[in-house]
């Protein structure tokens, strides 16, 4: 009995870290004390997975930062007169969008957090805000473009095929 109270104070008296060497000691003796050993590869694997969520959150919300960064660049420049290269942020905009799609189809499961919802939101608005821009620049084109051409035809025709009215303005 003195011999297994012994056994059992060594055992207490180990670190908590040292589980692998408890149990090969255990065998070793044939002692037949119950042993409890903590179940720390559970805890690396919470930890782990934790670890995974957050980077994969945090690469989805840089992704979503850089779309929203580009679509503020080139909706302020809209808005202000400057002069906009639409190839290239029309390129930028896609690879970026793309990036986020993949991003997003990887990562379904972080749809539901709170933080990327507030994202995707204010991306939206920033989308429609630059959608409504570029519609109205783009109505804008046309309309000039109608004026152009009409101008070119007015100018180009000497009025042999057109009807009487329309040479003499009614």
């Amino acid at each position: 009995m003195q011999a297994l109270e012994g056994a059992a104070a060594v055992m207490m008296e180990q670190p908590v870290g040292d589980t692998e060497a408890m149990t090969t000691e255990a065998a070793s003796s044939d002692a037949l004390l119950p042993v409890l050993l903590p179940n720390v590869g559970k805890e690396a694997e919470i930890d782990g997975a934790d670890g995974a969520r957050f980077d994969e959150m945090r690469g989805l919300l840089a992704a979503i930062r850089r779309l929203e960064s580009i679509v503020e660049e080139e909706t302020a420049a809209l808005a202000t007169g400057k002069k906009v290269d639409f190839d290239d942020f029309s390129a930028r905009k896609s690879r970026s969008m793309l990036e986020f799609v993949r991003l997003m189809r990887a990562r379904m499961h972080l749809g539901s957090e709170v933080e990327i919802t507030e994202e995707i939101q204010r991306l939206r608005e920033k989308l429609e805000r630059n959608r409504s821009i570029l519609e109205m620049h783009y109505d804008a084109v046309r309309e000039v473009a109608t004026i152009i051409v009409r101008a070119i035809k007015d100018a180009e025709s000497d009025g042999t095929y057109t009807g009487r009215t329309t040479q003499d303005g009614k």
